[in-house]
């Protein structure tokens, strides 16, 4: 078995992923600063033998090589999200999005790491109009955090080639699930309506919300990552791979089927209706991923689609609630 360097494994990603790879028995090393992820989020794994947890910050060099020292693969989902956040402040962005990673990759090298898997995003398709979107053809990005992703995909690629290393990058579309935070300005979309709705407060949605995009249940996200680290597929060195439902859904419908799913678990009749608000700025307008290259090349199939993974996320937020 394998001992893996999760970093931001205390994020909402990374804590379903260190769960997975410690069910299935692997040492798992978490390694997050905190600065988005939460200790609750990992503290039912504190006491496991096979799960140890270090505070520090991938822009560290010195902190991040001696925590990745004994470990055999690394996942590496730490980054700071959200196209608004990297609007609003494109340095930070880039120091950690882009010499993090950066950091990562050559830490794993150093270390002769078998696998670095990483954590990429949809939204490297920026103005590309095609549907579904094909891996090979991106567009102009729309946001600064789009340029940080493109640029690990690019970084991890010239990895593969030049230093012959195992790298595969997977573009998450939408990712939604238990343990994702409502809070904050840049908070996701799914707890935010979820807890507007609970509280009885229309939420706004940014335009018409004919918008589209393909969400992607958390467990879909963790199986493609054990697929990818363990995999021994070799043409996927060096490669970048969707991760989603492949179904596509407007913001306004996803509001009225979060509403329903809400009023059915909590049998409270649910008539509010949600305020429309200016388009946002970097916001691609439709997104749906063509699943073909990482069904053929990992064998990843998707199998919570959107409806379900909406009941499992309410049932969640709702029992959770403080």
């Amino acid at each position: 078995m394998g001992r893996v360097l999760v970093t931001g494994g205390a994020g909402f990603i990374g804590s379903h992923i260190c769960d997975k790879l410690i069910e299935i028995g692997h040492e798992v090393v978490c390694y997050d600063n905190l600065m988005t992820g939460y200790k609750e989020n990992i503290e039912h794994l504190e006491g496991n033998i096979n799960f140890s947890f270090i505070e520090g910050d991938i822009r560290d060099e010195g902190d991040l090589k001696k925590a990745m020292k004994g470990c055999t693969h690394v996942s590496h989902q730490a980054a700071l999200g959200s196209v608004p956040r990297s609007i609003k402040n494109p340095i930070l962005t880039n120091q950690i999005n882009i010499q993090g990673s950066l950091n990562v990759l050559f830490a794993a090298k150093e270390h002769s790491i078998k696998r670095v898997v990483f954590a990429s995003s949809s939204s490297v398709y920026g103005d590309n109009e095609d549907m579904p979107k094909n891996e090979e053809r991106t567009g102009s990005v729309l946001s600064p955090y789009a340029v940080t992703k493109l640029a690990i995909e690019e970084y991890a690629r010239v990895f593969s080639h030049v230093y012959d290393m195992e790298t595969i990058g997977l573009r998450y579309f939408n990712v939604f699930g238990p343990r994702q935070s409502p809070e904050g300005a840049y908070a996701a979309v799914i707890p935010v309506f979820i807890d507007s709705i609970m509280d009885n407060v229309p939420p706004t949605i940014n335009g018409d919300g004919e918008q589209t995009r393909d969400f992607s249940y958390i467990d879909n996200v963790v199986d493609a990552n054990v697929l990818s680290l363990f995999g021994e597929s070799e043409e996927s060195y060096g490669e970048v791979y969707n991760v989603a439902c492949g179904e596509t859904i407007s913001i306004n419908m996803l509001f009225k089927m979060i509403r329903e799913t809400i009023s059915n678990n909590t049998g409270r009749k649910l008539e509010i209706e949600a305020l429309h608000g200016p388009d946002r700025a970097g916001d691609i307008r439709d997104s749906l991923a063509n699943l073909s290259k990482i069904k053929k090349d990992l064998g990843y199939i998707p199998k919570v689609f959107a409806k379900e993974g909406m009941i499992k996320t309410c049932e969640w937020h709702i029992s959770n609630r403080s």
